[in-house]
């Protein structure tokens, strides 16, 4: 895609202000780095992060019938959310492959705020727009997305306001805040805490600039939000899964309601309570690269006799952790914690060992539960 051809987001002056390197992705011209990919990831995981991603779809879908239309679609059980909370779900199609991967939540008692991928919102925009009944309605948001990610985090944007200390991991609000009428969450893509914070586009600039005045936070590319969401084994539409996924060989069952399966009134229900009852045919795991060149995408996975039985969907160093990692599908037979397989990078063969995900633990702030 040239120059032309690329949308740019409202903070585009802004990155290009501070010499941020831009790439093409997701149809638009963003930051993939500033100072460095591995000095931004290490920040990150140190201080506080500060993220564009405003390419990233924004709709909302209100209505009395709202929420019953939206669960046709995905397997999570959004009746019962109360407002001021979010949850990750799946859009699913009627094979139950997954359309894309989103976050919806209650932040005010207007519908749900929906936030989706940047290379898929079209098409989930057009799909629920073809799909929703009854008197739900789709209104797409012409607002930008800011990530604000780290242990500092919670600590620079409680100086600005200090409500959002009293948040907790997938809580939300709608809330003045910067002057601004904002939709904030305390959630992210990176393992960190940290907050996502939907601003009107033409108060972008000002929020973005005022919230990098604290020497806490630095801009962070799409360079290391990718490093940092894989060792949170988090994974990426249109790579680690995509519309022949199912949930369960994504290793995402955590998105399927007891409620939901138990009434198996979503799409794709009868393939996926299938795949719980019987096993599915490939299952994502990870797996430590312990010699040689990082593992990419497309690499071969091969078992110990080095007969090819899977590919990796994401891989690269760990900053972190100072190894090689990957993420891929393998057949279940192949998928217990310390099998010892290999991949073949660049006709080269490198020992390999499948390990827990995430490689490196999550951070989020979880509130303590009261009695």
């Amino acid at each position: 895609m040239t120059d032309q051809a690329l949308k740019t987001t409202p903070l585009n002056a802004a990155h290009r202000a501070l010499g941020a390197r831009m790439v093409g992705f997701g149809g638009y011209d963003m930051p993939v780095q500033y100072e460095g990919v591995l000095a931004e990831h290490r920040w990150t995981r140190e201080h506080a992060g500060l993220f564009d991603v405003s390419h990233m779809g924004q709709c909302k879908i209100t209505g009395a019938d709202a929420t019953t239309q939206f669960e046709r679609f995905v397997p999570g059980d959004y009746e019962i959310l109360k407002a001021g909370k979010q949850k990750y779900s799946l859009l699913l199609n009627s094979e139950g492959g997954i359309i894309d991967d989103l976050m919806a939540g209650r932040p005010d008692h207007d519908g749900l705020f929906v936030v989706v991928n940047a290379g898929n919102k079209d098409e989930d925009f057009a799909f629920w727009e073809a799909n929703l009944e009854g008197d739900a309605k789709l209104t797409v948001l012409d607002r930008a997305l800011i990530a604000i990610q780290g242990p500092e985090a919670a600590q620079v944007m409680a100086a600005h306001e200090p409500i959002l200390a009293e948040m907790g991991f997938m809580e939300c609000a709608r809330l003045m805040l910067f002057g601004a009428d904002c939709y904030v969450s305390r959630s992210g893509y990176t393992g960190e805490d940290g907050y996502e914070i939907s601003v009107p586009a033409d108060q972008a600039e000002r929020v973005w600039n005022t919230i990098l005045e604290d020497a806490r936070v630095k801009p962070i590319g799409l360079g290391a939000r990718d490093s940092l969401r894989l060792e949170a084994g988090l994974p990426l539409h249109g790579h680690d899964i995509d519309p022949t996924t199912s949930p369960v060989e994504g290793a995402l069952t955590f998105a399927l309601s007891k409620s939901r399966k138990e009434r198996a009134d979503f799409n794709g229900a009868e393939r996926i309570l299938k795949e719980l009852a019987d096993g599915p045919s490939r299952v994502r795991i990870g797996l430590i690269v312990k010699e040689g060149a990082p593992a990419r995408e497309g690499a071969e996975i091969a078992d110990a006799d080095g007969n090819v039985i899977g590919k990796v969907t994401s891989g690269g160093p760990s900053p972190t952790l100072g190894k090689n990692i990957a993420m891929g599908y393998v057949p279940p037979a192949y998928a217990a914690l310390g099998a010892e397989l290999k991949v073949i990078v660049r006709g080269k063969t490198a020992a390999a060992e499948v390990v827990a995900m995430p490689f490196v633990a999550q951070r989020y702030y979880r509130k303590p539960k009261t009695v």
